[in-house]
């Protein structure tokens, strides 16, 4: 498989601007809403059919992964998620909460990796755990909770292409957009390497232990299809922190690992 990088695309970028603008427009007004209606959630679903029937085979099958605590969520993020579905017509969703992650590694995976699932402590670190096994068993592609496509996702993911990673605004690696068919190998090292790094515990930092540090550290960008976020994926255009963690007292990941170990001990041996 040839190697693929977007180049600079102007009318990409350009009607992201519109759509971000769009977006924060939406999550001013969602401030009102949630004022006067404090208690109001919106449900996102375990799994939606696709909106349209596809209309070719796919090397990375056409599904949209996603995770969060609750599956009971703010306008803003529910707006987020239409929003994903609206890019990705032809696109299967699937969701799950913190214990359905659980029971899928246990179900698909070995004893070993289940147990370093269960020792991370924090949100964050179990769904950059989970994403990967994830798409190494189904394939698809997975999006953050507050993460949105800004052109349409089949062309973002081409039918012919393995694998896809995005690259930031610093041109790093990132894992809130991943791309992959199952069986992949990169994610497999990926995988191990996370394992590993839970095991030893060496490490105090969900960047660095579980999320984009592992990709930084493992994948070379000359070898594998990447993508600039300003083509393929924004973050934070339609929610904040606010309304994804209003029901969790914790917080965000990086207020929560200040606090809380990010790896549970062993318990000592009989």
């Amino acid at each position: 498989m040839s190697l693929r990088r977007r180049t600079r695309q102007p009318h990409i970028v350009a009607i992201s601007r519109v759509i971000k603008l769009f977006a924060n427009i939406t999550k001013m007004l969602s401030y009102g809403f949630h004022a006067l209606f404090p208690a109001k959630r919106f449900t996102l679903p375990e799994r939606a059919a696709p909106w349209l029937s596809s209309k070719q085979e796919s090397s990375i099958p056409r599904i949209i992964w996603q995770t969060n605590f609750t599956n009971r969520v703010t306008l803003p993020v529910y707006l987020n998620y239409l929003f994903n579905r609206l890019m990705a017509p032809r696109f299967e969703y699937r969701f799950m909460i913190t214990q359905a992650r659980h029971d899928f590694i246990e179900k698909n995976f070995s004893p070993e990796w289940l147990e370093s699932y269960d020792r991370l402590q924090i949100g964050a670190a179990q769904a950059d755990f989970w994403r990967l096994l994830a798409l190494y068993k189904h394939g698809g592609v997975y999006l953050d909770i507050d993460a949105h496509a800004i052109w349409p996702l089949g062309r973002v993911v081409p039918a012919d292409i393995d694998e896809l990673y995005v690259t930031t605004r610093k041109g790093e690696l990132s894992n809130y957009f991943i791309a992959s068919r199952p069986g992949n190998p990169n994610l497999l090292k990926l995988i191990e390497q996370v394992h590993q790094n839970i095991v030893e515990n060496q490490l105090t930092n969900v960047f660095e232990l579980t999320g984009p540090g592992v990709f930084i550290k493992l994948l070379d960008q000359a070898d594998v299809p990447t993508v600039s976020y300003r083509h393929a994926c924004n973050q934070g255009s339609f929610t904040n922190e606010h309304f994804q963690y209003i029901d969790k007292k914790a917080g965000k990941w990086t207020k929560e690992q200040q606090k809380v170990s990010i790896i549970r001990q062993n318990p000592p041996s009989a």
